[in-house]
């Protein structure tokens, strides 16, 4: 009789101990869920003037590095004479350049180079006006996710955003350049020395298309001055000439 009674007012005490834990349980899930959905009314009330600075700022610190890279690669030498843009002989006609060595051509070799990053550097003068309208479209949640990103998330947007069009718009231009400083007259003699040599020999005939390696080129080196525009603005603050740039991009450091 008396086991009976002991067991049955454990049976009340567990059950009332398991409520009372239900209960807490419950009460934690609603403190919490009354504290979330404070916490995201406050933050809805206060962060849409840091959503524009955050916008507003990454679209400066764009077009200053588009403006400054641009500058840069358009300026005489600006392909020829900064080596982490200097357009090479086509790497496709290589052997055109070792046969063209061996002949005694250095100095053509030497002038066909030089020439390719003219090219470059003349069709650049026009890039500037494609990326603006990929900047002015800039999205928050592109904002967010570029100011978050890496170095270069910035550039990376703008690439993404342009490079078809860019290579659309591009190509005419290096075309017109690469007749400005008569690049055909440079490259001409040295394939068809040794496209002969490689018919009499044997060999596959080298055919670079020119206009596409220098436009394809020509816009890497853009944005690789670009890139590093924005790594020097996001980790250098002398470079955030700006209250927007220095009050965005401060977050960083």
């Amino acid at each position: 009789m008396q086991k009976n009674i002991r067991n049955s007012a454990l049976i009340i005490l567990v059950t009332l101990f398991s409520s009372i834990g239900y209960s807490q349980i419950r009460v934690n899930k609603m403190t919490n869920k009354i504290k979330r959905e404070f916490l995201d009314k406050k933050n809805e009330n206060s962060s849409l003037l840091s959503i524009e600075e955050v916008v507003r700022g990454l679209k400066e610190a764009l077009n200053v590095g588009v403006k400054k890279g641009v500058e840069k690669a358009s300026a005489t030498g600006g392909f020829l004479k900064n080596d982490l843009i200097r357009i090479p002989f086509p790497p496709a006609a290589k052997n055109v350049r070792d046969k063209a060595m061996q002949m005694g051509l250095e100095t053509k070799v030497e002038k066909f180079e030089a020439t390719l990053n003219q090219a470059a550097e003349e069709a650049c003068k026009t890039a500037a006006p494609i990326f603006i309208n990929a900047i002015t479209n800039m999205s928050v949640s592109d904002g967010f996710n570029i100011l978050k990103g890496e170095d270069n998330a910035a550039t990376i947007y703008l690439k993404n955003q342009t490079i078809r069009e860019l290579y659309k718009l591009f190509i005419p231009e290096v075309t017109n350049a690469m007749e400005k400083v008569k690049l055909s007259g440079y490259w001409s003699p040295l394939v068809t020395k040794y496209n002969l040599t490689a018919r009499l020999t044997g060999k596959e005939k080298v055919e670079t298309d020119l206009n596409k390696y220098v436009t394809n080129r020509a816009i890497n080196g853009i944005f690789k001055l670009i890139a590093a525009q924005e790594k020097e603005i996001r980790k250098n603050p002398t470079q955030r000439t700006s209250n927007i740039l220095k009050k965005v991009f401060s977050t960083l450091d």
